[in-house]
């Protein structure tokens, strides 16, 4: 027996795209739709971007490459591992620096960590308003405060990162099991104590791994932050590219990413056996 008028309008009125799109949405997608391809339009037109250009650009890169064959280290590669180890020694104490004053600050953006929520909502607005400007903002910024060199770029990296992994600290504070916390308050345990022995060892590896993770990028970031006077590798890359010593660019392009993909195997390992370890813990 065949369905009668009302039960197909009840069904249609349940399932609206049965039958397509309803006309006002279609317009409205083909609207946006428009308004997408007119803006893609613009910005080609404002940038100039031409097949010609995109051309002429891919031949100049391909003479580069070229020019890059063989790589070479040049007479001055001492210089080139000292500015390689200063990058990796920026990156390093501007992520270690970061992430211990990220440790209170972010109990401090915690929900469930500080009840008074003006004073939360206002602590991550900052974290906010310091995460809006990339670390070479800070790293030209430095450079004209304390002048040129490492220092400049530890302070860049420090100032860039700091409000980063507060934030993700504080909601790997608000994630964490509350059983610990009561088990601790039930026995006695002071507040202190609650997030001492309660919060802390939940956290703390996530925190550390963490860590781990922003000490990889910045590795990578030390390098542009030398383009800028900030110290390290790229002020290397700088000076080589100044006087189109291509091979030389190429050698230490390799011991960049030789250096990254150590890094990266190292803090891997790190990070899987603390995760694996708290997870360990929890269960």
């Amino acid at each position: 027996m065949g369905a009668s008028a009302e039960q197909i309008a009840r069904w249609r009125a349940r399932n609206p795209r049965a039958f397509g799109r309803p006309p006002l949405e279609r317009a409205a997608f083909w609207a946006a739709g428009l308004l997408f391809a007119a803006w893609l339009l613009w910005v080609f037109r404002l940038f100039d971007i031409t097949p010609q250009r995109i051309w002429n650009g891919l031949s100049g890169l391909g003479t580069i490459v070229v020019l890059m064959i063989p790589p070479s280290p040049g007479e001055l590669w001492l210089d080139i591992l000292q500015g390689l180890a200063e990058s990796v020694a920026m990156a390093f104490l501007g992520t270690f620096l970061a992430a211990v004053v990220a440790v209170p600050l972010g109990f401090l953006g915690a929900r469930n960590m500080v009840l008074n929520g003006l004073a939360r909502f206002s602590l991550r607005r900052l974290f906010d308003g310091f995460r809006g400007v990339d670390s070479l903002i800070w790293a030209l910024a430095y450079v004209r405060a304390v002048g040129l060199g490492p220092l400049a770029g530890v302070l860049a990296i420090f100032t860039a990162d700091v409000a980063v992994l507060a934030k993700l600290y504080a909601e790997a504070i608000e994630n964490a099991e509350k059983k610990q916390v009561e088990g601790v308050t039930a026995a006695g345990g002071s507040r202190s104590l609650a997030i001492r022995f309660g919060v802390l060892p939940q956290v703390l590896p996530v925190m550390l791994a963490q860590a781990l993770y922003f000490l990889e990028s910045n590795t990578r970031s030390a390098a542009i932050l030398g383009v800028v006077g900030a110290g390290g590798i790229g002020l290397q890359i700088a000076e080589r590219i100044r006087v189109r010593h291509w091979d030389e660019v190429a050698f230490i392009i390799i011991l960049m990413v030789l250096t990254v993909s150590l890094i990266d195997w190292i803090s891997g390992r790190i990070r899987r056996r603390l995760i694996g370890g708290a997870e360990g813990r929890v269960r």
